[in-house]
């Protein structure tokens, strides 16, 4: 009877402990699966942190690329007489830039005015393709017009690279007597100059033409 009742005793014991010991490997196990779930928080609250913090990075630096492209844009327009007309992806710029009669030479008065020009598009437009276009008056043959408004506008490209706009996104095209600003004025005809002249063409990258735009409604 003795022997029965040790061995029950053995046995409760022995049950005892493995209940025991059961409990604490479950109590181990929640503790372990609460330490890691709050460690998943944490590092999913730091990178929504960091998320954030790149953002307001991003945008303050958008923020600060569109005041200066509104500074220079105005620059251009109120310093040099720019007139700046923003389509869908293209921005034309039609400068004050004009040639004396029978000529393509880059006149000295005009040099500052394209300089700024260059710097503008070296700043914002870095990698866009730029068109350079070339115009004459109406004095002469329609294919001596469209040669000479050609070297116009190839003598401003020219100009622009030793400015530092990379020649590779400089292209030229020349449109003779098309496009009149005074039409019939030609040679010494008063506003026959404005008819010699180049206006630019700049391809926006993507985005680029958006910004362009917001730049130039919040600066009028």
């Amino acid at each position: 009877m003795r022997k029965i009742r040790y061995a029950a005793m053995m046995a409760l014991a022995a049950t005892t402990l493995s209940a025991c010991a059961t409990k604490g490997f479950v109590r181990k196990g929640i503790e372990a699966q609460r330490v890691a779930q709050a460690a998943a928080m944490d590092s999913e609250r730091q990178a929504r942190e960091a998320g954030d913090a790149a953002l307001r990075t991003d945008v303050n630096g958008l923020r600060s690329d569109l005041n200066a492209l509104r500074n220079d844009l105005g620059t251009l327009r109120n310093d040099f007489g720019a007139r700046i007309t923003a389509m869908e992806d293209q921005v034309q710029f039609a400068m004050p830039v004009h040639f004396g009669f029978d000529d393509a030479a880059v006149r000295q008065q005009d040099q500052a005015a394209l300089a700024k020009f260059a710097q503008v598009a070296n700043a914002h437009y870095k990698g866009a393709t730029i068109t350079i276009e070339g115009f004459a008056d109406p004095a002469g043959s329609q294919e001596y017009n469209l040669r000479l408004s050609r070297e116009r506008a190839d003598a401003v490209r020219d100009f622009l690279v030793t400015k530092g706009l990379d020649g590779a996104q400089l292209r030229t095209v020349g449109y003779g007597k098309t496009r009149l600003v005074r039409p019939g004025a030609r040679a010494a005809d008063e506003g026959a100059e404005l008819n010699r002249r180049v206006t630019f063409v700049v391809e926006t990258p993507a985005g680029a033409g958006a910004a362009t735009v917001a730049a130039m409604t919040a600066s009028r």
